[in-house]
């Protein structure tokens, strides 16, 4: 039997991970689509995109390309990437990276729902949420997938180490961080919301 040449057998993987990123991309699109039709701005109202919102207390918190909670979703590629790791290790990266863009793009619907915002407005510090712009939403997507290949790449212990230091940093400076927000949109803590406040 004959057998093929290198380039013959080089081939199908690289159509794989071309595919693979077709899904990730298509299915990015397919989400602020989705935003947008939810009536979600595709941009901040203020009229203007920047690369960078560090003041959480304010109504262009979550309408630009990134701000404090970046990191957030940084750690969910992390979280994502352990998970599929267990759950689907036998899968090809590619797989797993369009299944956490599909987890990472549902959070992202879920979480421009009236519903939802209505529960971080009322449960957390984030008093002048009212959604993200589509932009944002986005650029919280891809954030996750760089988290995801990030982790993909590193040691286990140098994921740890970045979470939990991004986790410390983020936390002291805004009061809040990924793990402060599940405790406070699943079940509110005074002493914490108090905090949050500026208060001791």
């Amino acid at each position: 039997m004959a057998t093929q040449a290198p380039s013959q057998r080089s081939n199908p993987p690289r159509i794989r991970r071309e595919h693979y990123a077709v899904q990730v991309a298509a299915g990015i699109a397919l989400t602020a689509l989705t935003l947008w039709a939810m009536g979600r701005v595709p941009i901040c109202k203020c009229g203007y995109v920047k690369l960078w919102h560090g003041i959480v207390q304010s109504a262009e918190n979550s309408q630009h390309l990134t701000d404090w909670y970046t990191f957030s979703h940084i750690i969910h590629g992390f979280g994502f990437y352990g998970l599929f790791w267990l759950a689907g290790r036998h899968w090809p990266l590619g797989a797993r990276l369009a299944a956490a863009t599909l987890l990472e793009a549902s959070w992202e619907i879920l979480e421009n729902t009236d519903m939802v915002i209505n529960r971080y407005r009322e449960a957390t510090i984030a008093l002048d949420y009212y959604g993200d712009s589509v932009i944002n939403s986005v650029s919280d997507i891809l954030a996750m997938v760089a988290g995801f290949l990030l982790a993909s790449r590193l040691r286990v212990w140098m994921v740890v180490v970045l979470a939990v230091t991004m986790e410390l940093v983020v936390g002291y400076l805004i009061r809040d961080n990924l793990t402060l927000n599940i405790v406070m949109l699943l079940h509110p803590v005074e002493w914490i919301r108090r905090w949050q406040g500026g208060g001791t």
